[in-house]
């Protein structure tokens, strides 16, 4: 699993939506990618802190996908500099 496939699949990821193979894909990734590890959790922190909270918002799916989009651009960015690759297979 590349970078920008972690990005794809994190909400499924979390959720516990993903088959049992795109799982471990995704965990393998994340014990050797930092960069996927500091997003993964952050965003899980964030959906905690959410929930402590008690409110129940919801984005738009447009915002939803310009929200992921940045974060994929920030990743591969990362990426680049250091040892994960996202373009290599």
């Amino acid at each position: 699993m590349q970078c920008q496939d972690l990005i794809r699949y994190l909400s499924d990821y979390i959720d516990h939506n993903l088959s049992e193979e795109l799982t471990a894909e995704a965990r393998e990734h994340l014990a050797t990618c930092r960069n996927c590890h500091v997003v993964l959790d952050s965003t899980q922190q964030t959906i905690l802190l959410y929930r402590q909270r008690g409110q129940r918002l919801g984005l738009p799916p447009q915002r939803h996908q310009a929200l992921f989009g940045q974060l994929a651009n920030v990743l591969a960015q990362s990426a680049r500099a250091d040892d994960c690759d996202p373009d290599t297979p």
